[in-house]
């Protein structure tokens, strides 16, 4: 199936609640308004209910209960709520993906969201936004999956969804693959452009005639989430780090096996993200 004939298919395209293709629109709105935002959050019980359990789990260790999303908004800020507003339309606009294992898929995306996160904030740099594209970067399997799904069969016989070497034999089937088919999907739901631009290069980014940092810890980010799920010994760890790009990050494998907490840590109290 050629690259634009798969946004022709609707019924491989996530359905995302209005309210959240709102609050991904806020990201390009400097004079967003806060308070109605969080007015609309609070109308859609499903969301909201989904927002403060997290906004109240382990993993954000906040002082005192939060009760509605005004004070998730006022006790995590904006940033933080909008990133996990995002993160569960994600997650909730996939219901089924015939022959596609999508809760290994998601645990897969959120570990390499914690990572990714980890990393920006040890870079200094913006730790919601390396959180967010963490979540999305894989996102494109799942609209190939759900638009060709036999198509998508004998690539997963070459190369399964979580292959080092499946950006490679997508290319190599159809022309593309699913980072170009996320990039393309960020900018149709109007996600600012660094979005796109970073999904597009995380798979090779040293190919790319600019260093794009954020897209180098997404990479590094998804390649300790896929060791997770192959469930890698720290001999093989070392082996498959990849060390040129985390050179020109300006990290060591140490960085990542020694230095950060073990993923178990990282997403505690993120549970109910993807159940």
């Amino acid at each position: 199936m050629n690259f634009d004939a798969l946004f022709l298919q609707q019924h491989a395209l996530p359905t995302i609640p209005k309210v959240v293709q709102e609050v991904i629109e806020s990201f390009n709105n400097d004079h967003v308004s806060v308070e109605e935002i969080s007015k609309k959050l609070a109308a859609d019980q499903v969301l909201s209910a989904k927002i403060l359990r997290l906004a109240n789990s382990s993993y954000y260790h906040v002082s005192r209960s939060i009760g509605t999303v005004d004070d998730a908004v006022l006790m995590l800020g904006f940033m933080t709520v909008r990133t996990l507003v995002v993160s569960t339309g994600l997650t909730n606009g996939f219901k089924n993906v015939p022959g596609f294992d999508l809760k290994k898929f998601w645990r897969y995306s959120m570990h390499t969201a914690v990572v990714s996160k980890w990393l920006a904030k040890h870079k200094k740099t913006n730790s919601d936004f390396a959180f967010t594209v963490g979540m999305m970067h894989g996102i494109g399997q799942l609209v190939m999956h759900a638009a060709m799904p036999e198509e998508m069969l004998e690539v997963d016989k070459i190369a399964g969804p979580l292959d080092a070497r499946r950006f490679d034999v997508e290319s190599n089937s159809f022309g593309y693959n699913f980072a170009n088919v996320g990039a393309e999907l960020a900018t149709r739901w109007k996600f600012p452009v660094d979005f796109a631009t970073t999904i597009r290069a995380f798979p090779h980014p040293l190919e790319h005639d600019k260093f794009d940092q954020m897209a180098a810890i997404i990479h590094i980010g998804a390649w300790r989430a896929r060791a997770f799920e192959h469930e890698l010994s720290v001999d093989e760890l070392r082996a498959t780090f990849p060390i040129d790009l985390a050179a020109k990050l300006g990290i060591s494998a140490d960085t990542i096996l020694t230095e950060m907490p073990p993923l178990s840590e990282l997403t505690e109290g993120l549970e109910s993200l993807i159940s």
